[in-house]
């Protein structure tokens, strides 16, 4: 399992920046250690996570509805900042080889703040294809 710390900080609005690389038909999961500004866990106490894969979201690029692949997404420790987010050996079966963009959110009440977005990299496995 993969983990990254980045740094949140939600008066800024802007995301951390980290791309990843996903193995197509296995399972995927990053954790990532969030901090504050401060160098400290962030506290995620009552906030709640989504987060999406999509191939292209460029100008002309056919986004939307199910043009996406949701992640799981978990907060592993609330006090401890870590939030993971995982897709499943099926789901990650289905992806073309190439490159993708993804975002992850985080939600407090009524308020979305963007934590952190980037590149993935999807490859295929040869003996996982069918």
């Amino acid at each position: 399992m993969a983990s990254n710390t980045i740094t949140f900080d939600p008066d800024s609005g802007v995301p951390y920046g980290a791309n990843l690389t996903i193995y197509g038909g296995t399972d995927f999961t990053q954790t990532f250690n969030v901090k504050d500004t401060s160098n400290s866990a962030f506290n995620l106490t009552s906030y709640s996570g989504s987060a999406k894969l999509s191939k292209s979201i460029g100008i002309g690029a056919s986004t939307g509805s199910g043009n996406y692949t949701t992640f799981s997404v978990s907060i592993t420790s609330a006090l401890g900042g870590k939030l993971k987010i995982s897709l499943t050996d099926t789901q990650t079966k289905s992806l073309d080889q190439g490159r993708y963009m993804y975002d992850v959110l985080v939600t407090i009440g009524s308020t979305t703040y963007p934590l952190v977005n980037g590149n993935v990299y999807v490859y295929n496995t040869v003996t996982q294809r069918s």
